[in-house]
C-alpha cells in the first residue's frame, strides 16, 4: 500500500509539468473520433501549406483526424470538394474560402446538413459560420502604408499588388492599406495579381513601364512582392524601390534577412492552424467559441530578425 501511495504521489507531482509542456490548451481534447474536414484555397502557396501542417499536428495533438481538399484557387473546384467532404460525413468543415461569395452555397449546405463551419484567413460572405479565424488584415494593410510612410515619405507614388479578387483578405488588406495611405501616399496603381509570385513579376513588369517613378510597392502578399522584386532588379531599379509584402513565408522572411524585401506584415499560419482546430473541437466538445478568434500580426524588417 506504501508503494501504491508514493506512486500515486508521484504522479501527481509531474502533471503539471506534462501539461505544461503540450502545445494545446489544457482539456482541448476530442471527446470523441472527430473528422476534421480542412477545404484550402490552394497548396501552391506556403503560407497555405504551413497552415495545413498546423492543422494536422494540432489534430493529431487533440485527438482527431483531417481530410483535405485543396481547390487549386479555382472556386467550383472548391464547391466541388466541399460536396465530397459533406458525402465523407466530416463532423466539422474548416473553410479557407478561394472567394467570399462563391463559397456561400457550400456554407448553406453544410448549415442545412446541420455540419458547422469555421473559416479561416478568409470570411464567408453570407450562411452560418461558428468562428472566423484570420489575422486582423485591415489592421496590417495599415502597418504597411505607416512603414512604407515613414521610410520613402509622405506624397510618395506607390502601387499596390492586390490578391484574389473577391477574397475577404484582398479587400481588407486593401482596406486598410488605402486608409493607412489616405493623403499622405499617391496610390498611382493598385492591379490584382491573384496573390501568385509569377503573376506579381508580370504585373509588376507592366506597371514599371507605365510607372518608372514610383518609390514604394505594397504587395498584399509575399509570393506577389518576391515576383515584384525580381521585375525590379530586371529594369535595375532595386536601389530606387522599396517592396513591403504580407504573410510572413519562409521565401519573404528569407528576403527580409538579405535586404530584399524592406518588410512583411507577418502572419503565423501554423498558430492560425491551431487556433482554427482547437475552435473547431471546443465546439464540438459543446463548449463556447469566440465569433472572431485573432491570430498575431508582426512588422518584420532586417532589423527585427536581427534582435530575435
Amino acid at each position: 500500500m506504501k508503494n501504491i501511495k508514493k506512486i500515486v504521489i508521484a504522479l501527481f507531482a509531474i502533471f503539471p509539468l506534462v501539461l505544461s509542456n503540450l502545445s494545446i490548451a489544457p482539456g482541448v481534447l476530442a471527446k470523441e473520433d472527430y473528422t476534421i474536414g480542412l477545404a484550402l484555397s490552394t497548396t501552391n502557396n506556403p503560407f497555405f501549406v504551413d497552415l495545413q501542417k498546423g492543422v494536422e499536428e494540432a489534430a493529431k495533438e487533440m485527438g482527431a483526424t483531417v481530410q483535405v481538399v485543396d481547390a487549386q484557387d479555382d472556386a467550383t473546384t472548391q464547391l466541388n470538394g466541399l460536396d465530397d467532404l459533406m458525402t465523407q460525413g466530416v463532423d466539422i468543415l474548416l473553410i479557407n474560402p478561394v472567394d467570399s461569395d462563391a463559397i456561400v452555397p457550400a456554407i448553406k449546405n453544410a448549415n442545412e446538413a446541420d455540419i458547422p463551419v469555421i473559416t479561416i484567413d478568409r470570411n464567408a460572405a453570407d450562411g452560418e459560420v461558428v468562428s472566423l479565424v484570420a489575422s486582423n488584415n485591415v489592421e496590417g494593410g495599415k502597418m504597411a502604408a505607416e512603414f512604407i510612410i515613414e521610410k520613402v515619405g509622405e506624397g510618395s507614388k506607390v502601387i499596390q499588388l492586390e490578391g484574389v479578387p473577391g477574397a475577404s483578405a484582398t479587400n481588407e488588406r486593401g482596406e486598410g492599406f488605402e486608409e493607412g495611405a489616405k493623403d499622405k501616399l499617391d496610390i498611382i496603381a493598385s492591379q490584382s495579381a491573384n496573390f501568385n509570385r509569377s503573376e506579381g513579376l508580370t504585373v509588376m513588369e507592366n506597371l514599371l513601364q507605365a510607372h518608372p517613378d514610383v518609390k514604394a510597392v505594397f504587395a498584399q502578399n509575399d509570393e506577389m512582392a518576391l515576383g515584384a522584386i525580381e521585375a525590379i532588379k530586371a529594369a535595375g531599379l532595386e536601389e530606387d524601390v522599396l517592396v513591403v509584402g504580407f504573410d510572413g513565408n519562409d521565401d519573404g522572411l528569407e528576403a527580409v534577412k538579405e535586404g530584399e524585401l524592406a518588410a512583411t506584415i507577418a502572419q503565423q499560419p501554423k498558430e492560425m492552424g491551431r487556433l482554427a482546430v482547437e475552435a473547431a473541437i471546443n465546439h464540438l466538445n459543446e463548449k463556447e467559441v469566440e465569433e472572431s478568434i485573432a491570430s498575431p500580426l508582426e512588422l518584420v524588417t532586417k532589423d527585427t530578425l536581427e534582435e530575435k
